[in-house]
């Protein structure tokens, strides 16, 4: 007879103290990395006052960084998963806290430019790491869900944090401090990881695929790009051929991964049920959170009239129920609800945050921000679940390449919320506009309120009241389609996620 015991998985180690002050120690390079992404927003025009860059040269001061983090993510996803992903950490830590040191006191545009280049460099090596080496200390299902919850609340706020941030620092200080701040956390990171980090690494990697390297970055930032100015510029050709030109070499790229002995994303990873919808549907939930901030930034300043640092400040108010919402959902999965209900849940709360935005005045902050309070915590409850679900389906040996993977299509989403959201919303405000405005005011908000600041009198207030009009009516058509995309999502997730579990389950 067969014991029935025998084939039983043996329950996981739980994580201990140790485990957990690593964490901790994990959340503040994280932290910082991702309040990079927005900490240069009040900064730029302190650093134009003292480095005089050219308008290219500013672009890429603004640009590089995100650039490439989103083009190296993959690459050094695959690099920790062979040579370790705390040597990688900390290796990370160093050169950005090297680069943030070079910033500080960029005496050039150039210098500052190359320095944030480093800063993206390094930056793709800690996101991986630190989810990777998350997957690692955290082997018990439960505790891993609240260890990603709260790394899923650090990478979110950060964001929002780093503009506000840069205003206060800019404000009391020099433009330099906004990065000199990294350096105590990657200090402290580098003393203590060594001590508390455990090394982890694929036992048996195969041979590093160079060429991987470049069709990854060859698809990830013509792709990225293209978004990008789609988003800021509108539908052009040049970034339309950009796009395509990505989508050609990662169709390169997949087929090389499928067909090569030593891919660098193995196809294994899908294997496992639920890795890909976690994928997808994480890439979903960023093009919902970040579409809406193409909107509501602008409407906190332009449409409000506040100013950049009165409207970040304003902008936390949302971040705060973000915080309960990622335990909430982790919580919700340990008493036995259903993933997939979940994160229907979460993706129903955030159409219902798109839905309030619908009804948006042109004096309607608190509306504003409880839209964005309710959309953000829909998201974050959905992102927080499919990283568990990602990490927690894919071999442990091959964790840096699934984060870099989930990673990079967050990245992904983002730009494609903001192109699509942002067209929708520009096409509306140019068809709402008058067809007398000047033509420059029919473009954007912000030149409808340059050129109405020149005007006299009643007709100056008549186009900036007119522009703001037709700008929240962008925002409530851009509205309606994201409530519609993640309306749908919600229920892409209830078909592909009942079936879906990861060890421990």
């Amino acid at each position: 007879m067969t014991n029935p015991t025998s084939t039983a998985t043996p329950p996981a180690a739980r994580a201990g103290r140790r485990e957990w002050t690593a964490l901790g120690v994990l959340m503040l390079p994280l932290l910082l990395v991702s309040m990079d992404v927005s900490v240069l927003y009040f900064a730029i025009p302190a650093i134009n006052a003292d480095l005089h860059p050219s308008g290219t040269q500013q672009l890429w001061i603004f640009d590089v960084y995100a650039f490439v983090l989103a083009g190296l993510l993959m690459t050094m996803g695959s690099l920790g998963d062979r040579i370790g992903r705390r040597r990688l950490l900390l290796v990370g830590a160093a050169a950005f806290g090297a680069a943030s040191l070079t910033a500080a006191y960029a005496d050039s545009a150039g210098t500052l430019i190359a320095a944030r280049a480093v800063l993206g460099i390094g930056g793709a090596t800690l996101m991986p790491s630190t989810m990777a080496l998350i997957r690692t200390m955290f082997a018990d299902p439960g505790q891993r869900a609240k260890a990603i919850g709260l790394w899923s609340g650090v990478m979110t706020g950060g964001i929002a944090l780093g503009s506000v941030m840069s205003g206060v620092l800019v404000q009391y200080f020099w433009w330099g401090s906004v990065f000199l701040v990294n350096l105590p956390a990657m200090a402290l990171l580098l003393v203590l990881g060594p001590v508390l980090l455990p090394e982890s690494r694929d036992p048996a990697p195969g041979r590093f695929d160079w060429p991987s390297v470049l069709l990854s970055m060859a698809a990830v930032l013509p792709v990225i790009y293209g978004l990008k100015e789609i988003a800021a510029q509108g539908w052009h050709t040049d970034y339309v051929v950009s796009i395509t030109l990505g989508l050609l070499f990662a169709a390169l790229f997949v087929h090389r991964q499928r067909t090569t002995a030593d891919p660098m994303i193995s196809p294994a990873l899908f294997r496992g049920m639920g890795f890909g919808p976690a994928v997808v549907l994480n890439l979903v939930s960023s093009f919902g959170m970040l579409g809406s901030a193409f909107f509501t930034t602008q409407y906190l300043q332009s449409v409000l009239g506040r100013s950049a640092l009165e409207a970040a400040l304003w902008a936390l108010l949302p971040s705060v129920p973000i915080g309960a919402a990622a335990p909430l959902a982790a919580f919700l999965v340990q008493k036995g609800v259903d993933r997939a209900h979940v994160v229907t849940a979460g993706f129903v709360t955030g159409a219902a945050g798109y839905g309030l935005l619908t009804l948006a005045g042109t004096d309607s902050m608190w509306l504003v921000l409880t839209a964005c309070g309710v959309l953000a915590s829909g998201i974050v409850m959905v992102l927080s679940q499919m990283t568990d679900l990602a990490l927690g389906t894919a071999p442990v040996e091959r964790a840096g390449s699934a984060s870099s993977l989930l990673e990079t299509g967050t990245e992904f989403g983002g730009a494609l919320g903001m192109a699509v959201l942002g067209s929708i919303g520009t096409a509306i405000y140019r068809h709402e506009m008058p067809a007398s405005a000047p033509a420059e005011a029919r473009e954007t908000l912000g030149g409808a309120l340059a050129t109405a600041a020149h005007l006299p009198g009643r007709t100056g207030d008549a186009l900036a009241t007119a522009a703001r009009e037709a700008f929240t009516q962008g925002m409530q058509g851009a509205a309606i389609a994201g409530a519609v995309i993640l309306a749908a999502a919600g229920i892409a997730a209830t078909a592909t996620l009942r079936r879906s579990r990861v060890a421990g389950e």
